[in-house]
């Protein structure tokens, strides 16, 4: 990858250069100069070159403005206390990195995954098209793949990478056929099962007047537990540190000496501030979860990792295994924040200067101005979509959360797991008895302020859709009170024992969570109940679920073991009916309690 054709190799100009000198001796004289100037001008070339990285993570296709607590990010203060303010939308973002790269001759924008994927309607309607095109004008120059890259599949993957037009639904706009992203998606650990070799390019080189830095794209190992079956149908997913450590030997060996690992799995800092210091009191001190071993395991090769997964905010120094520090970055997710990071390259050796890297988050401020050509893209597909997107479909008295919510049971969580059993619950629906979601799945909150002309407390099909964007089939299976148990202990153990998962329950269901315990213990079984009856272990339950949850999704491999499955509507098809059944202009939904999990601390 190279912005620009090579000027004529060295070697040439300095031929060119021999021919005026008198003797042989004259020109060997002149050669230790002439090795340190630069090209065609005589000038002293330096030893070290600063390079740019422009970093983010985690757009998610968030074209518009992100609203809600979505849309907002911590600072801590001089002071010692934070403040909160809204950011991101990529008209912001566009902005933003334009005037960082103002002034820097050598500069990189890389991403660390989830570009597209549980986008907003405005994106996800049209299959992520006008997130890729929007990317392409902000001049990305690498991503990674992330878990939500393979949503649709690796076919549709595929065909964001290398343009075509939407194989069912065809070109959204008469006479304009989908280009593709201009930018290289890497996918180092993602196989195919039939062939073995890597789904798109493990890794690429920016170059530029002789500098090369290489980029290696891994997303996270665990991607089939976190992604429809369907979507990773015929692939494999491999270690991150392993396929890290192969691809960088490969890059050391054809020269390339500077390596940046993109790797969409991540940590969480001890503070949500943006720009709390995470090497508190020492290096990588502040920060844990997946990314600090996976960190602590990579090649020295490698000089700088940009991630993403956990939508968190951090700059570190990890340790790699040589202990030498080593930058770690994140930058939150929806386009609030971006990384800049100077890469200090040392032209003698071709490799990073690590102790003269600097790397620090900015907030992407919606006071500056928006990128015109980025608001004109906005308006376009806004046109297309409107006819859908500004459609009623419920009315709310007030901010029912569910992303932004900072307990373990949501709001809206409880919300939707309603709207499942009310659409699963007749007989010939499936005779659900309990429905459980997803948390992950809860992609935002619902906002009482108007989004645009619908008025406060509407809820557009838009807004619904941006809340559960995966349109995922429902699912109702027969499951044994003892596997309701179990599915319960799996939101607190095994895989899922670090960062738990927590299932909204749909009204009727009870139980009690005691954190103070470990593991599975943490499920007091006796306290499980459904309509104030305990669960029985032998008695066989109906039960209803999205797809991704039937399937084993996020650790929960008791729900693959279901039987007599039946698959029904969308889950955003009972969503929406669920709204417009239970809420009205003059008797809109009221936020529920929240009340069905009881929570020990």
């Amino acid at each position: 990858m190279s912005p620009r054709p090579h000027k004529k190799r060295k070697a040439r100009r300095i031929l060119a250069t021999a021919a005026g000198l008198a003797t042989v001796g004259a020109l060997v004289a002149a050669l230790p100069a002439m090795a340190g100037q630069d090209k065609g001008n005589g000038h002293q070339k330096p030893n070290t070159v600063d390079v740019q990285l422009l970093s983010f993570n985690d757009l998610h296709g968030n074209l518009e403005a992100p609203t809600g607590s979505a849309a907002n990010v911590t600072e801590k203060l001089a002071d010692g206390t934070t403040k909160t303010s809204p950011a991101g939308g990529i008209e912001y973002l566009a902005t933003s990195l334009r005037n960082a790269r103002k002034g820097n001759e050598y500069s990189i924008t890389a991403a660390g995954g989830d570009m597209v994927g549980a986008s907003p309607l405005l994106s996800g309607l049209f299959h992520d098209e006008p997130t890729i095109e929007a990317l392409n004008k902000i001049d990305l120059d690498v991503t990674t793949v992330g878990n939500h890259e393979f949503d649709e599949g690796a076919t549709e993957l595929a065909r964001l990478q290398n343009g075509g037009c939407h194989p069912t639904e065809g070109c959204y706009q008469k006479g304009r056929k989908f280009k593709g992203a201009d930018f290289p998606y890497l996918a180092a650990n993602v196989t195919s099962e039939k062939t073995g070799k890597p789904v798109l390019k493990p890794y690429t080189v920016w170059k530029k007047n002789g500098v090369k830095i290489g980029f290696i794209g891994v997303t996270l190992e665990g991607t089939p537990n976190v992604v429809t079956a369907e979507g990773v149908k015929g692939l494999k997913f491999h270690d991150e540190i392993e396929t890290v450590n192969k691809y960088a030997k490969e890059l050391d060996r054809q020269g390339v000496k500077s390596i940046v690992a993109l790797i969409h799995e991540g940590g969480a800092p001890a503070s949500t501030a943006y720009n709390y210091d995470c090497d508190s009191p020492g290096a990588g001190d502040g920060i844990s979860g997946p990314i600090v071993d996976i960190a602590k395991g990579i090649s020295p090769k490698v000089d700088a990792l940009v991630t993403g997964h956990t939508h968190q905010a951090y700059a570190c120094t990890i340790p790699d295994p040589s202990g030498n520090p080593r930058l770690v970055t994140s930058a939150s997710s929806f386009g609030k924040l971006y990384t800049d990071t100077t890469l200090t390259y040392d032209r003698r050796t071709n490799d990073i200067v690590r102790t003269s890297v600097k790397s620090a988050n900015h907030i992407v401020s919606r006071d500056q101005a928006k990128a015109k050509d980025m608001t004109t893209l906005i308006e376009d597909w806004n046109k297309l979509a409107a006819p859908i997107a500004g459609a009623p479909q419920g009315f709310i008295s007030a901010d029912i959360n569910g992303r932004g919510a900072t307990t373990e049971e949501t709001p809206l969580g409880d919300v939707i797991a309603d709207a499942q059993l009310a659409g699963t619950a007749p007989a010939d629906k499936g005779g659900a008895q309990i429905a459980f979601m997803n948390p992950g799945g809860i992609r935002a909150d619902l906002v009482y302020t108007a989004s645009g002309k619908e008025g406060d407390g509407v809820v557009t099909y838009g807004e619904a859709f941006t809340v559960q964007p995966f349109t995922n089939m429902m699912n109702v299976l027969d499951l044994t009170g003892a596997q309701l148990i179990t599915a319960l202990q799996q939101q607190v153990s095994g895989p899922n024992a670090a960062t738990p998962k927590y299932l909204q329950v749909s009204n009727g269901f009870t139980y009690t969570l005691d954190l103070r315990k470990t593991g599975a213990d943490r499920v007091l079984t006796d306290s499980v109940k459904l309509n104030g009856e305990a669960i029985d272990p032998a008695k066989t339950y109906r039960v209803a679920m999205n797809e991704f949850l039937g399937g084993g999704g996020d650790g929960f491999t008791v729900f693959a073991q279901g039987k007599n499955k039946l698959v029904g509507p969308s889950d955003l098809d009972l969503f929406n009916a669920y709204l417009a059944a239970n809420s009205s202009a003059q008797a809109p939904l009221a936020p529920p309690a929240a009340n069905r999990i009881t929570i020990l601390k």
